[in-house]
């Protein structure tokens, strides 16, 4: 009988690992920090329990995270978008931004878990509505944190699926921010066009 058992067991370790859809050197996001790189799926002993954790490297953070794997896709794990979802994410970068007339609080709770759910179209969306051209005013320390916080989280992304570095993934989101209307302060008529 133990026998059975053990290959009962055997066999579901090997669907477990099957179903965790991450590959050793596969790219993911982990929405709290970003893109990292799985190194593997280990068992680990913890307070006399066996548990499998997917183990995943940010070298920009110099962090290894351990997930485990039943709390994967509970976290937000995931493999990198598509590139369908990237280039639905650099279109919004063109468009208008939709900042909304509330309390700057507010608004930067908002902006903040849009970068922590790790969905990069939502994450360009705090990208395009706090970006300032030059000719604009400038930003405010939160704001400036907020937006510089975003813009590395997609520009990691955009590197990783294109295989790009991270200077050419900012230029190309720079490029299509260049593209978005003017949103700089508005411009007082002359004296002669407001009197005509």
């Amino acid at each position: 009988m133990k026998a059975s058992t053990s290959k009962i067991r055997t066999k579901a370790k090997k669907i477990v690992s099957k179903d965790i859809g991450f590959r050793k050197g596969d790219f993911v996001v982990y929405p709290t920090h970003g893109v990292g790189r799985v190194l593997g799926v280990e068992t680990q002993e913890i307070s006399g329990h066996s548990l499998q954790v997917i183990i995943i490297n940010f070298d920009k953070d110099r962090m290894t995270l351990r997930v485990p794997l039943g709390k994967a896709k509970v976290s937000g794990l995931r493999k990198l978008s598509s590139r369908k979802e990237m280039d639905v994410a650099l279109t919004k970068l063109k468009g208008r931004s939709k900042a909304k007339r509330t309390m700057w609080s507010r608004r930067a709770q908002e902006y903040e878990a849009k970068i922590n759910s790790g969905d990069l179209i939502a994450i360009s969306e705090v990208v395009r509505d706090l970006y300032r051209s030059d000719d604009q005013p400038e930003q405010s320390y939160s704001e400036r944190q907020l937006f510089e916080q975003a813009m590395d989280r997609m520009s990691r992304e955009i590197g990783s699926v294109n295989k790009l570095t991270l200077t050419e993934a900012v230029q190309l989101i720079e490029k299509q921010l260049a593209k978005s209307p003017r949103r700089g302060p508005k411009i007082e008529p002359d004296a002669e066009e407001a009197a005509a």
